[in-house]
């Protein structure tokens, strides 16, 4: 039987600390070292994983087979640098990060040194660790990188029930403004609402109480059927009198919520026209 593969993180917040956890807990890799700026916060993260050892710097870093960069974006490149230039990289080694959206070649510094690299981003929230650890399994992850990385990483993340789903490196800033649609953007459009109803008077607590049932199926059935099959309402309808009033009172109420509405409306009639020509 194989050695378990080495694993030092750098950067070790709440996915990095979620990771290891899982790592440790399915026996697919050995945690060595973990280096934050704060000696303490990496104490706290070697006692919530249950393995490694808190690292002073990057000279304090022992060789390994994988180095997780888990850093925040902005600072993967200064981090991956340091890295390099600690002599503790090798042609054996890989390096990659999490970052949605950032390419593997941002860690082009640990590849002048001979690593392989990759990018590997769970397209889920790491907000709360211990329920990601519970219910990682079927998490799909947007793929990218060198395929002697890729290799090594799909065995380690298969370990722990990952889906990987492969991407184009240089989409990876298309990939991660899809996420942002799904979820970010999302947010803010139920926040539109939200203020749409107050313009009706009613207030934040009844509106989210209104909204949550529309919001749940509408979500639910564009994930079981797909957005073509999902779409209801005016403009499905060809109620466009309907649409036109509501365009002019949310202009008048408020001028950008009604430019928004305007530029949905047309990408909505898009769809419908989609969903028209599959019928026929």
């Amino acid at each position: 039987m194989s050695a378990l593969p080495t694993l030092s993180i750098i950067g070790c917040g709440k996915l990095g600390r979620s990771l290891a956890r899982m790592f440790v807990t399915h026996d697919s890799a050995l945690l060595a070292d973990v280096l934050n700026v704060n000696p303490e916060s990496s104490a706290r993260a070697t006692a919530f994983i249950g393995a490694g050892r808190v690292a002073r710097g990057y000279q304090d870093l022992r060789p390994v087979d994988i180095f997780l960069i888990a850093a925040p974006d902005d600072q993967i490149e200064t981090c991956c640098a340091a890295l390099a230039e600690s002599g503790t990289l090798s042609a054996r080694s890989v390096v990659f990060h999490c970052s949605g959206a950032l390419p593997s070649s941002a860690l082009a510094q640990a590849s002048a040194q001979g690593a392989s690299v990759a990018s590997i981003h769970p397209i889920r929230s790491f907000a709360m660790p211990e329920k990601v650890i519970e219910d990682f399994a079927g998490t799909y992850c947007g793929v990218e990188g060198d395929p002697r990385a890729l290799d090594l990483l799909t065995t380690l993340f298969n370990s722990i029930g990952a889906r990987f789903v492969p991407i184009d490196r240089d989409a990876k800033v298309l990939y991660h403004a899809a996420a942002v649609f799904a979820s970010n953007y999302l947010v803010t459009l139920l926040d539109t609402a939200i203020q749409t109803y107050a313009k009706a008077g009613i207030p934040q607590d009844v509106a989210l109480k209104m909204m949550s049932v529309l919001v749940r199926e509408t979500t639910s059935n564009v994930l079981q059927t797909g957005p073509e099959r999902a779409l209801t309402g005016p403009i499905a309808r060809g109620d466009m009198d309907t649409v036109t009033k509501q365009y002019r009172a949310l202009t008048a109420a408020h001028p950008a919520h009604g430019r928004l509405y305007k530029q949905l409306g047309i990408e909505t009639v898009h769809l419908a026209n989609r969903r028209k020509q599959g019928a026929d």
